[in-house]
């Protein structure tokens, strides 16, 4: 079920994608959006523009 936050297109089950959490910045690579960060912030695929 693909996620407000992802590409649509881009969900390709082996390609790997890298997400931002928008509250810490932390970075990390996953197939599927992972859904909310340790530190409460909402993870945006940074290949999405922000505009």
């Amino acid at each position: 079920m693909p996620h407000g936050q992802d590409i649509e297109g881009e969900n390709d089950p082996e390609s790997l994608s890298e997400y931002e959490c928008m509250q810490c910045g932390k970075l990390l690579k996953a197939k599927t959006h992972p859904g909310e960060c340790e530190c409460g912030g909402e993870f945006q695929n940074r290949a999405k523009s922000l505009e």
